[in-house]
């Protein structure tokens, strides 16, 4: 059979999720993949990358757990049984991704596919027709002009994930949501980091108030970073890595992690000969993915939505309903809960205070200090909850520093998107002690109505 009612390009968290839930709504699906099923997140990306940063936790808290009381030392980091339990649970997942595909019914196709008609891929010159096709390439790390990448000493993400051991210092060059992480791990395991960015603040897209208490945060930790002043060069020798800033500044470290954002996967793959309308290698669509050849569709890295393994999949979900016919309600970026998985974590939901004046709100803010909460007290973390609302309106954003903050996004999405205002979630009772708590502390203030915090 090389007739399906959906060919998908890529099978990806967008590609796989779109397969998945077309197959549930009665759809014939083809899903194509050169390379593993589950695509960047969970091989290259998200989840090798969490395993790797839960291994820095258990390190650190070998380091300090003397601070509670349990006597234990620390030795070192053995990379090979780090990598071990890495690619387990990589394994793992793609095991069980492949047995959900099967269980579908849905056709997978190895090798790799391009787009040869409005409604035709190709792979390994077979050609298979689809009344819908479903582009989710995905994405790659990208460089700079003049920085090449040999996968040794200047590396991107994907080489980072498998190193054979431990770098003594590192220079990461990028200060978004990947380089804080790899900083975050490295020095946890045991590296000097040092991490360079052009822009004012490390993850500049958050909140100034996020920003701000990573920054602190990491200064604790020993992580140095160098902000506002752009790269302008790099050389290398038997010795390391020297980067070279347009102020003059200098460093060396023994690899280089570059970090400065992915670009999509689009380059002659046939999509600009299908006639669809590109910017900058993005696959331009509307607000339910739909490009301007009809029957074509677009998801996850490809398109210029937000870079995330979750807004993939929720494209992918959204494409197979508006194919299924069952009309969808577009994805609200703003609702779309973001974290960084560094120690401490940062998470959000949500405007930040500059985006809601942008769009003309009345702004009223809150900062909750995690100090007044027992569960912080008990982990010894510190950070902060901060409330973005409009003036007698509802809640336009939330912003969180502090470990596992992320696990509040559960709450925190449900504000957002529904809505809700500060008495609302001030009205409900929040489990002691619980992290959650703080949430509730924050509202409980914004409502005007502080109980451990100072009106």
């Amino acid at each position: 059979m090389s007739q399906f009612d959906v060919v998908i390009l890529g099978g990806g968290s967008g590609g796989y999720a779109c397969a998945l839930r077309s197959s549930q709504l009665g759809l014939s699906v083809a899903l194509i993949e050169e390379n593993k099923l589950g695509g960047t997140c969970l091989h290259r990306g998200c989840i090798p990358t969490k395993a790797l940063l839960h291994a820095g936790e258990v390190a650190d808290s070998s380091r300090h757990s003397s601070d509670f009381g349990v006597n234990t030392q620390f030795i070192g980091i053995d990379m090979l049984a780090v990598n071990a339990y890495k690619d387990g649970v990589v394994s793992k997942l793609h095991k069980g991704l492949q047995g959900l595909v099967k269980s579908r019914n849905v056709t997978y196709i190895e090798g790799h596919g391009r787009l040869v008609s409005k409604n035709e891929v190709e792979v390994n010159g077979v050609k298979y027709t689809g009344k819908n096709i479903v582009l989710a390439t995905g994405s790659y790390p990208k460089t700079l002009p003049g920085l090449d990448i040999d996968g040794t000493q200047i590396i991107t993400s994907e080489q980072a994930i498998s190193m054979d051991q431990v770098p003594k210092s590192v220079i990461v060059l990028g200060g978004g949501v990947i380089g804080c992480e790899f900083a975050s791990v490295w020095k946890s395991f045991g590296a000097e980091v040092t991490i360079i960015e052009g822009l004012p603040h490390l993850i500049a897209l958050e909140d100034e108030s996020s920003s701000k208490g990573l920054e602190r945060a990491f200064r604790k930790r020993g992580i140095d970073f160098e902000l506002g002043t752009r790269f302008k060069s790099a050389s290398k020798d038997a010795k390391g890595v020297t980067v070279s800033l347009e102020d003059g500044k200098t460093f060396t470290a023994e690899v280089l992690l570059v970090a400065v954002g992915r670009g999509p996967v689009s380059a002659n793959l046939g999509y600009e000969e299908a006639g669809l309308t590109m910017d900058r290698g993005y696959v331009i669509v509307d607000n339910k993915c739909r490009t301007n050849v009809p029957g074509i569709w677009a998801v996850g890295d490809l398109i210029p939505t937000l870079q995330l393994a979750h807004v993939g999949f929720g494209e992918g979900i959204l494409v197979a309903e508006e194919i299924g016919g069952l009309n969808p309600r577009p994805i609200n970026y703003d609702g779309v809960p973001r974290v960084t998985y560094s120690e401490p974590e940062v998470a959000s939901v949500g405007l930040t205070t500059a985006q809601a004046k942008e769009r003309g709100h009345d702004v009223v803010e809150l900062n909750y200090d995690l100090a007044g909460n027992g569960k912080a007290q008990i982990l010894k973390t510190a950070g902060a909850i901060k409330l973005v609302a409009a003036k007698n309106g509802p809640v336009l954003g939330i912003h969180m520093v502090g470990a596992r903050v992320g696990e509040l996004l559960a709450e925190a999405q449900l504000i957002f998107n529904w809505e809700a205002e500060a008495s609302d979630v001030a009205s409900l009772i929040h489990a002691h002690p619980t992290l959650s708590e703080a949430v509730g502390e924050a509202h409980l203030a914004l409502a005007g109505k502080p109980l451990h915090s100072h009106g």
